[in-house]
Order: structure tokens, then sequence, then C-alpha cells
């Protein structure tokens, strides 16, 4: 709360001024704090992991219980710690001297859901499942923001696809849906990038969802906390400028309580797992005629709220 200046002091005189903005800068000082932005990075070569907050840096770095990544920090515990570190040391690294680093560079699993917006089931003449369609990505299947998304020699079947990124606390197995929520640590954008003609190889999603350096990750992780309803949240996919997705998170058919519950009846959910949750319709694999992505061209994953996840296309290099 403001607290009015003294009443010996006039109202519109500087010292009241004063008075207010030293007030109003503690609560918008408060605010930010509640609304930082987790990011992995490379810096000076060294990988590394922080809050970035106005294009500014506070590394985090075995400052918290000596958590050396991301994962860590969360397998810890760490985030509201973590939080009022960064509130007083303010960041002094700028974005422009280091390199993005997928959001979680080493999660233990990386989840996925096939066919979960209606239009994405229509546009594939695939019907709506009894249960989610659930396949996995690798790790070394992944990129970051600002890095290129890697066009392999093998084929130029790469699509895009646009999704946002739940990732997990220590929830462990048998979580039931109502409890879901309160184990997802953050949020992130995703671009789940598929090579289609090798999907298409099998019935299993695997080989085409798992070239190196198509999935990219980030740029950042917004916490759950400061997300009131992931309901009202909208995700765009846009490449060279063009909308080509868009959709609301509410029109997932099954929901992210349901899929945490779901897969938790196989595995358990460890600290700083991923589930990435399926993509609207608008793939350019269906387009007519259809649209892949090539050398040059520049696509984003915006979720509102949350931020946006740039990426050019680079060809393979043996």
């Amino acid at each position: 709360m403001i607290r009015r200046p003294p009443r010996s002091t006039p109202l519109y005189s500087s010292a009241a001024s004063d008075v207010y903005k030293r007030q109003a800068y503690k609560v918008c000082f408060k605010q930010k704090v509640l609304t930082m932005k987790f990011i992995s990075y490379k810096h000076n070569s060294e990988p590394k992991f922080g809050i970035i907050d106005n294009n500014l840096i506070t590394d985090l770095t075995g400052k918290i219980s000596g958590a050396d990544t991301l994962k860590d920090l969360i397998f810890k515990n760490g985030i509201s710690e973590a939080k009022t570190y960064a509130s007083a040391n303010p960041g002094n690294l700028s974005v422009d001297d280091i390199e993005y680093l997928p959001l979680i560079p080493n999660p233990g699993k990386i989840i996925c859901v096939g066919l979960n917006y209606s239009e994405h089931v229509k546009e594939t003449n695939r019907t709506v499942e009894e249960n989610p369609v659930i396949f996995h990505r690798f790790p070394e299947s992944q990129t970051a923001h600002m890095q290129p998304i890697q066009r392999p020699i093998a084929s130029d079947n790469l699509d895009f696809e646009g999704e946002m990124a739940v990732i997990m606390g220590e929830a462990g197995k048998h979580v039931k849906p109502e409890d879901a929520l309160k184990h997802i640590v953050g949020y992130s954008c995703y671009n789940e990038s598929t090579i289609r003609d090798w999907q298409r190889h099998t019935r299993q999603f695997g080989m085409g969802k798992n070239f190196e350096k198509t999935g990219s990750f980030g740029p950042h992780m917004v916490l759950a906390e400061d997300i009131k309803d992931y309901k009202e949240l909208t995700l765009e996919t846009r490449l060279n400028g063009e909308v080509m997705q868009n959709a609301k998170l509410s029109q997932l058919i099954f929901d992210i309580p349901i899929l945490i519950s779901y897969v938790s009846k196989a595995m358990a959910w460890r600290a700083g797992d991923v589930l990435v949750t399926g993509t609207p319709g608008g793939v350019g694999f269906k387009r007519n005629p259809p649209v892949f992505m090539k050398p040059g061209d520049k696509v984003e994953i915006e979720v509102t709220q949350i931020g946006v996840l740039s990426n050019t296309i680079k060809d393979e290099i043996v």
C-alpha cells in the first residue's frame, strides 16, 4: 500500500512527490519480483541459469543450495529463494552477451501430446481418441531461443508445431487431476518441429519427432503462480510474420490436469520434466499447397503472458 506523505508536507510539493515516487517504486519492485523469468544460457562457453528482467540477467548458478541447473533448482525447491536473491542482486549481464540454451537442457523426460486440439484432429483426418496420444522427445533433439532449428539432410519436410510447455516439479506417481496444478512449476513456449515424412514411416511418431535441433524450447519460464488461469492464454505460430496457428489453451481436448494424471499412472513426474501439451490446427503439411520451413525462414511461437520463442531455419551441415 502506498501511504500519503505526512500532513505537514504540502500535497503537491516536490517532497511529497518524492515520497510517492519512492513508495510507488517499492510497490513496482515487489511486483517485478513476482514476475521474474527463469532462463538457461551459456556465457563464456559455460552453461548457466538465472533470472532475466529488462534484458539483464542475474546469474543463479551455484548460488541457491548449490544448484547448477534450473532442473536442479526445481528439485531443491529453490524457486522462492532464487526470487529473493535476484531481488537483492539485480541483473548485470546483458542478454546480448549470452547464448540461450533450451530452458531445461537436461530433462529426465519430455512427454508430448498429439492430436489435442479439435481443428488439428480434423485437418489430419483423425478421430478423437479415448485416451491422450502420448509420445516422447529426447533432450538431444532440442534447440533454444534465437538458435537455429535444423532442417536435416534426410528430408525437407520440416514442419512447425507451436505448443505450450509445462515444467513439472517433483510430483511422483498417481497424481489426482484435482491435485495436478499444484505440481506445475512454470510454463514456457515450445516449437515441436516435425519431419513429416519420417513421422509417417510407421504408426509411431518417434523418428519424425527426434531429429537433432528440431524441438525449440524457451525463451524463459514464467512461474505458474504468476499465471492466474492458463486457459485464458492464447497460442500463436507465425512463419515469416504470417499467422499460421492461433488457439486458446481452453481448447485443449485433454486438459493439463488430465494429462498430468494420466502420465503419472505409468511413470513418476520428476523435477524439471517437461509436458508439451499439443499443437492447434494450421500445420504446414496439411495446407494446400503444403508449407514446410526452409533455410532463412523465421518462425515464432507466442503464448500470451509468457513470451515469444523465435528461431531461424538452417540446413544441417555434416
